[in-house]
């Protein structure tokens, strides 16, 4: 009986100590994050947002490829109350920054917390919480949206405007089920959810209710101060869409903007963010003070918008000489920006609004950051040229050709295919190439805007002299949007652009040096800007989806040549960051 109790009590005795050594060796193998995990679920609370980052020293890497930059303004000729509209319209602008926040990723806010948290307890909290807000989320757009926090998960391509799991199928099955919901489903102004296991659209008004009514009342305080009554009348109209969702009304005010000294607009534009399908518009917001000089200078070229559709080398079939033409150009300077314009790289000119009813009524305005282009030009364009084009083009290119062709760019965003007729049913490109749409939209305008700066200066619009500029500078403006990644519209569109001009020997690139540089041969160049504005305008009138998607497959691409050349440009920055002096004056929050 005693020798089964001391064997029993051996056995135990090993059992337990295997246990304890199982247990130690397991302990062992967790990472700090994964104790963190297991105590605070111990304890009840949740585990921890963030459960890995990138080495914070590549973090800080990639945060020096966009060169701090001021942005001051002159308020000497506004009134004491025009003052006044300008603070309360930057206000309203940083909640386009909270509900971007929102659009861009689910769980945004909670990392956001834990960063906020942790920011208290670790320097390198500081670092990534800094790029964090630069992202607008924990994915880095200078990297193809490589995560920085949470490496081992991917953003989704319908980023927060669909349910995470949802595929283009469930989506598209759902519409074919249910014909009556396609309006709202493929609203720019809704987003999608999940609930009780069916899809539903939500509008805007009702998911970001709780930052646009704090927005719309910003607006309609800086609408009872403002002494312009057209944009009085867009402060209210807009401050109305808020809780209406409607922004047709609103949009067509902001056309009718007339001697205003603030330029404002604040509200969902832009589809890029929505890689799923293109359809779903981010909040954005330019606060921006008009130079009339500069903007007197165009309002010739906004007059010509008929001869360039007329001008347009594509088939006169699928010319549009329906939309609106009074086009209305404006040189500005930046005051501060918000939302979706604002994430890493930054906007140097603009297009809008997208709604095609209101470019049939009205045409569509081209505004122009004087400011911020000139920042670019200086910061990064000139010493990315340097590099990577051959000596013989560099004394080729100015600031005034670079800036006329982003001019160019957004008037032709007005031109060519917009609402079209698909198997019989009235559409619009936008809805037929979904999420090829932003690419082919960026390529076009490029493009055209090339296209139609021969067009002026043949018109005498522009000076002779400027002929000589075009295309070397155009060629070079490639190189910087490019470095933005070829996932964005503008990277992608730049992309194809370069390997098809490549491919027609309007651009070489010498052996030896692995230089790029124009054909020296202008009806080279011309001859191919032509056949590929001819390509992309078709695409687009006939909404044809598949030839869009084998057109990017075949020319959105890094070639060899084009890696070695950016591979030149690491210590040279990639764009801005804004710093803004009126953000100083409010005081961070």
């Amino acid at each position: 009986m005693k020798s089964y109790k001391f064997i029993h009590f051996i056995l135990v005795f090993v059992l337990v100590l295997s246990l304890a050594n199982c247990g130690k060796k397991e302990e062992t193998k967790m990472t700090d994050t994964q104790k963190t995990a297991a105590v605070q679920t111990e304890k009840g609370k949740k585990p921890p947002v963030i459960k890995d980052y990138e080495n914070i020293d590549t973090v800080k890497t990639q945060m020096a490829k966009l060169a701090p930059v001021e942005i001051t303004y002159d308020s000497s000729n506004l009134t004491d109350n025009e003052k006044k509209v300008l603070k309360l319209l930057v206000k309203a602008a940083k909640y386009m920054d909270k509900i971007f926040l929102m659009q861009v990723y689910k769980k945004n806010y909670p990392i956001l917390k834990e960063l906020n948290r942790k920011t208290k307890e670790d320097p390198d909290y500081v670092a990534l919480k800094k790029y964090f807000k630069i992202n607008f989320g924990p994915f880095d757009r200078l990297a193809a949206h490589k995560p920085f926090i949470n490496l081992h998960v991917e953003k989704p391509k319908g980023a927060n405007f669909y349910p995470a799991k949802m595929t283009k199928e469930e989506f598209e099955e759902h519409i074919k089920a249910n014909p009556d919901d396609e309006k709202a489903f493929t609203s720019n102004f809704t987003v999608i959810r999940k609930r009780k296991g069916k899809l539903v659209a939500v509008p805007y008004s009702k998911a970001y209710k709780k930052f646009l009514e704090p927005a719309a009342k910003l607006l309609k305080e800086a609408a009872q101060l403002a002494e312009n009554p057209s944009l009085k009348k867009y402060l209210n109209s807009r401050a109305d869409a808020f809780s209406s969702n409607d922004y047709f009304q609103s949009d067509m005010d902001w056309m009718d903007l007339k001697d205003h000294k603030i330029e404002v607009v604040i509200g969902p534009y832009e589809v890029y963010e929505d890689k799923l399908f293109g359809y779903k518009a981010a909040f954005e917001a330019f606060i921006t003070l008009v130079d009339h000089k500069e903007s007197e200078k165009w309002a010739k070229v906004a007059k010509l918008m008929n001869e360039m559709e007329k001008n347009l080398p594509t088939d006169d079939k699928y010319k549009n000489f329906n939309r609106g033409a009074s086009s209305p150009s404006m040189i500005v300077e930046e005051v501060f920006t918000g939302g979706d314009t604002k994430a890493a790289v930054q906007t140097t000119a603009f297009n809008l609004p997208n709604d095609e009813k209101v470019r049939q009524a009205k045409g569509n305005k081209q505004v122009m950051l004087r400011n911020i282009a000139r920042a670019k030009f200086q910061k990064c364009w000139i010493p990315i040229v340097k590099e990577v084009m051959a000596e013989s083009n560099l004394p080729l290119i100015s600031f005034d050709a670079y800036f006329n062709h982003v001019m160019m760019h957004e008037y032709s965003h007005g031109l060519g295919p917009g609402t079209i007729e698909k198997n019989g049913k009235k559409t619009t490109v936008n809805k037929e190439l979904k999420d090829h749409y932003s690419t082919i939209e960026e390529a076009k305008a490029d493009v055209l805007g090339i296209w139609n700066s021969q067009f002026m200066v043949d018109k005498g619009i522009f000076p002779k002299e400027l002929e000589k500029n075009i295309y070397v500078t155009y060629m070079g403006g490639m190189f910087r949007s490019i470095r933005f990644g070829i996932d964005t519209a503008h990277g992608g569109g730049n992309a194809i652009q370069m390997n098809y001009m490549l491919e027609k020997q309007a651009f070489f690139v010498d052996k030896e040096t692995g230089r790029f540089s124009v054909n020296p041969d202008k009806n080279k160049i011309i001859e191919a800007i032509k056949q590929l504005a001819n390509e992309i305008l078709e695409i687009q009138a006939l909404g044809d989806y598949e030839r869009a998607g084998q057109f990017i497959a075949k020319y959105k691409h890094i070639s060899p040549q084009l890696q070695q050349a950016l591979d030149k440009l690491k210590t040279v920055p990639t764009d801005i960051r804004p710093i803004y002096a009126i953000e100083k004056e409010l005081g961070k929050k």
